[in-house]
């Protein structure tokens, strides 16, 4: 899979959404657009600031109750 854009597109159907994820696959760069695509969305936004927040709290209670108490 040296060059995406000569793959047979399988049908007369172009899937035009699915473009730029088989690119990303091809390119492996898929985590950074599933990232960009999450913070680009208001709710997906949301969702990784508050599990990004709930985990830091974790980390401060496990070094606060274990290593300080």
């Amino acid at each position: 899979m040296s060059d995406p854009d000569n793959t047979p597109t399988g049908g007369k159907q172009d899937w035009e959404g699915f473009r730029e994820v088989d690119r990303a696959i091809a390119e492996n760069r898929l985590t950074a657009y599933t990232w960009k695509k999450t913070w680009a969305d208001p709710w997906g936004r949301l969702k990784l600031i508050a599990i990004s927040a709930a985990l830091a709290a974790f980390v401060v209670f496990v070094i606060v109750y274990d290593v300080i108490l």
